[in-house]
């Protein structure tokens, strides 16, 4: 197998490590490199000293998408920033390559419908990069929803809130592609998980309502709070949805509580841990994980994105996916600049 990676960053490096890691020398990497930054960077956000990217990981690199493209590779992996992720992964669909797109889709609505269009003509397989769809408490959620555990669902509460500068320590934090907005960033966009998994469990926002902005002493030119209430249509009746983003919270916090009309799920990504409470408020079910390792993930997800390529499995998370958070996240956006309400149809 041959895989191209575009863009060896923070993710995208993960994602070298872990193809290794399951492939070993079974796979072929290559990468389209811009900067070429010689740093390994390690799963715990640190630079391994001494050590160069590519000598380390066997990777051939090109200059040229082009080049790279012509080599046939079987998956791409779009690891570039945000404002950059569509034109690759045209490219790449173009060239008949499998994909992995990392989150979001992309920054702006301009093209979005033509390549999910070129993705599904193809038959294609194409996943976007939303590892939270493969965590164990958040699959037990969606379980418990499933099985009507706590009645109707009357109202959710999402939160998601980190620093920043603690993102990356090895680097300044006003260069991440989050930070900037020509690169695609601000909260909205960059935390996106919420939005894809709220989309998941609950379907499509059919109106949006967000406040927010650069409120912070961070220096930014994006938004680096964001308050969104959606409205959601779940089992035929219209419920309240809010999510609450930022760039600032020390310790770091994401949390989803579920509150229906016969008990309540509250789930705490960080311990992970999820508690369930029955109609009586008295507590019904725990569920942790132990040793939770983050990056089991992102190792989930790729045998998933592996086993699809091979026809084994349906893709879980796919571009028409990713199009629909980026529709809601767009919406907020919008609602932020406007001050009113954006209808999504």
């Amino acid at each position: 197998m041959n895989v191209l990676l575009v863009g060896l960053g923070s993710i995208g490096q993960r994602h070298v490590r872990n193809l290794r890691h399951l492939l070993g020398a079974q796979v072929e990497i290559s990468a389209f490199r811009t900067r070429k930054l010689p740093r390994v960077l390690t799963d715990g956000f640190g630079i391994e000293p001494g050590s160069d990217v590519e000598e380390k990981y066997a990777i051939r690199v090109f200059d040229d998408l082009d080049e790279a493209l012509a080599e046939r590779p079987t998956i791409a992996f779009i690891c570039n920033p945000s404002s950059l992720h569509l034109p690759a992964a045209t490219a790449a669909a173009r060239a008949g390559c499998h994909l992995f797109i990392e989150k979001p889709l992309s920054h702006s609505w301009d093209g979005v419908e033509r390549f999910v269009d070129i993705v599904e003509r193809s038959n294609l397989v194409a996943l976007v990069g939303y590892q939270m769809r493969f965590h164990p408490c958040l699959q037990r959620l969606r379980a418990l929803l499933q099985e009507k555990r706590i009645g109707a669902v009357l109202a959710v509460n999402a939160e998601v809130g980190e620093h920043l500068p603690g993102w990356h320590p090895y680097e300044d934090y006003r260069q991440l592609y989050a930070a900037r907005r020509d690169l695609g960033g601000g909260v909205v966009l960059s935390q996106i998980h919420e939005l894809d998994y709220i989309y998941w469990l609950f379907g499509p926002a059919r109106r949006v309502f967000a406040l927010g902005g650069h409120l912070s002493r961070l220096d930014l030119d994006v938004e680096d709070t964001a308050s969104i209430l959606m409205e959601c249509v779940i089992d035929g009746r219209a419920v309240p949805v809010h999510l609450h983003q930022d760039f600032v919270q020390r310790p770091p916090a994401r949390t989803c509580e579920v509150i229906g009309d016969a008990g309540k799920i509250v789930l705490d990504f960080h311990g992970p841990i999820l508690r369930l409470f029955d109609g009586s408020g008295d507590l019904a079910e725990t569920y942790t994980v132990d040793r939770f390792q983050r990056n089991q993930m992102f190792l989930d997800q790729l045998q998933h994105l592996l086993a699809c390529v091979a026809g084994d499995e349906t893709p879980i998370s796919t571009v028409r996916d990713g199009s629909q958070s980026l529709r809601i996240a767009l919406a907020a956006r919008e609602s932020m600049a406007t001050g009113q309400p954006v209808e999504l149809t």
